[in-house]
């Protein structure tokens, strides 16, 4: 029997739908200017956003609460610039492939890094938070290891992280990729998301909808006011819900 006779008699695996619902990446051209949309992100917070995402019926968009941000600080919006990495003993060719990295970083992004489970070796430090910084990017969420806070936090760069550790990651650590599709806890996120962070956590918008889930979000957030100065005016519960409140 034939290989094409094979085929036709076993049937072959159809992964395409698959493939371009893991690897697609939009290009989606936003009806709001890019930094108008970031700033008025900024004007909102995770937990809202999140909620707006429970309404499009996403409920895995906010990155694991392992996650956390390294010092108190404003809401943080940017783009997804994605990066993954993984334990390798391998040192040849790291620095050349970080520096192109580096390079391809910009302005309004928001480094997402997948550390594929590593628990040893510090993704992020002093030199890539200045670096980072001086390029306009807005912040980083390492799913994995950072060290040299006391450079990172006088610097006021948003970074939030798993574990702190002295070790850097030549000869524990290699970046395999970057400006793919990666996954962090349950969250998927692809390059050019949009990415808003906080003192509670990491929430991963995708493109194609970050309008529509900003529009909702200020709606839901003038909403939030009017109920805090019910609150505030001594308003009862039953009044407070009666006119559409919530809890």
């Amino acid at each position: 029997m034939s290989a094409d006779q094979l085929r036709a008699e076993v049937g072959m695996m159809k992964l395409e739908k698959l493939i371009e619902a893991r690897e697609t990446v939009s290009d989606a051209v936003l009806s709001i200017p890019e930094k108008e949309l970031i700033a008025r992100y900024e004007k909102l917070y995770t937990g809202l956003v999140s909620d707006v995402m429970r309404e499009f019926a996403l409920l895995d968009q906010a990155v694991p609460g392992s996650i956390q941000a390294l010092r108190p600080g404003p809401v943080v919006a940017g783009f997804a610039f994605t990066v993954k990495s993984a334990p390798n003993v391998k040192i040849t060719g790291e620095m050349s492939f970080r520096a192109q990295m580096l390079e391809e970083m910009g302005e309004d992004h928001f480094v997402m890094w997948d550390a594929s489970n590593d628990e040893r070796g510090t993704m992020w430090g002093g030199v890539m938070t200045a670096t980072a910084k001086k390029m306009g990017v807005k912040g980083a969420c390492i799913d994995g290891g950072i060290r040299d806070t006391a450079q990172i936090i006088p610097a006021e760069f948003p970074v939030f992280y798993k574990y702190r550790s002295p070790n850097g990651s030549l000869g524990r650590c290699l970046i395999t990729h970057y400006q793919i599709p990666i996954k962090i806890g349950d969250v998927t996120i692809k390059p050019g998301d949009l990415v808003v962070g906080d003192g509670d956590g990491v929430v991963v918008v995708p493109r194609d909808i970050c309008v529509d889930v900003l529009l909702r979000a200020e709606e839901m957030h003038a909403g939030e006011m009017k109920i805090f100065s019910w609150v505030e005016q001594g308003d009862s519960i039953s009044d407070i819900t009666g006119k559409g409140g919530y809890f």
